[in-house]
């Protein structure tokens, strides 16, 4: 009995026919729909068509959101690919520009030994360079490994790219060596002005011009002060550097005390930047049966 009420119920009956009008709506609006209502009646089509426009309508909002959404998805993944490929061809420009800029400095290098015939010549990457209170280094990458000797009591100068005089060498390990810096208070080196007869004077390195990368010049002769602006090398005094080898230039002369007149010297070479040096070792001191001088043969230092 309460089914057959149920069946017989007006609700069921409306709810019934709603249903099959919305399926009848839903499959006419689907492509290829057999159900034309141009032929069911120009007068119950009249009534669906809206409706069924309507549904297609929202049947067709429906698809291009989705194919909004796919492709939206689609373009940032392709943004973020186009980005990651940009950054790494602009990595690649960078180390490009770099190699060239290193290229170029190396080939300075290449004239090192055409300048230095009688030296073996050495050439390091700089791993570190150390500095303190009281003490600075330069560690470069060659030693013992490399065929680098340090016989005792002798003294290698170490230029960089441009030939200008870095330091000298005071450790050799059998990977790596240790360069004492011409800052350093340590160093000394008799010098000159680059000129035909320059006067000649000393070079240490300061404690107080260190911080600010500078070394001092001592034992000026009165009448052969240098100006500011000289260039200063190497005099070749003593013998254990070459002469000629470029220094820095005098940015400042005090001639307060007659008997003492110092002047400030600005190196060439900055030893915060250093990429690569080049050791010059006199070609006899390397030679196969040839005995190191003792300490009291040699010259002293600069």
């Amino acid at each position: 009995m309460r089914i057959k009420k149920l069946l017989t119920s007006r609700w069921f009956v409306i709810g019934a026919v709603v249903l099959v009008l919305a399926a009848v709506i839903i499959l006419g609006a689907l492509p290829g729909s057999p159900i034309n209502f141009g032929k069911i009646g120009n007068g119950l089509g009249g009534i669906f068509k809206p409706i069924q426009n309507f549904v297609r309508n929202i049947g067709q909002s429906f698809d291009d959101y989705h194919s909004a959404v796919f492709d939206g998805i689609a373009i940032r993944k392709e943004n973020e690919e186009l980005r990651n490929e940009i950054a790494q061809l602009q990595y690649k420009l960078r180390q490009n520009t770099e190699a060239a800029i290193r290229y170029e400095e190396l080939k300075d290098a290449f004239h090192i030994k055409d300048n230095f015939s009688n030296f073996d010549v050495y050439g390091a990457p700089v791993l570190s360079t150390e500095a303190d209170e009281w003490f600075s280094s330069v560690r470069v990458g060659v030693g013992k490994d490399n065929g680098l000797e340090l016989n005792s009591g002798l003294s290698y100068v170490v230029v960089d790219v441009k030939m200008n005089l870095v330091g000298r060498v005071i450790e050799v390990s059998d990977s790596e060596s240790r360069i004492l810096p011409i800052i350093h208070e340590g160093f000394s080196v008799s010098c000159k002005v680059n000129t035909v007869n320059g006067s000649t004077f000393l070079l240490t390195g300061n404690t107080a011009l260190k911080t600010d990368g500078n070394c001092i010049l001592t034992s000026i002769d009165p009448g052969n002060i240098p100006d500011v602006g000289s260039e200063i090398v190497t005099s070749g005094e003593g013998g254990l550097f070459p002469e000629g080898i470029p220094v820095g230039k005098v940015i400042s002369v005090d001639t307060s005390n007659p008997m003492n007149i110092t002047a400030v010297l600005e190196p060439y070479s900055s030893i915060g930047k250093l990429q690569d040096v080049f050791i010059l070792v006199p070609a006899k001191a390397g030679a196969e049966g040839e005995e190191a001088p003792a300490e009291s043969d040699v010259a002293p230092e600069g």
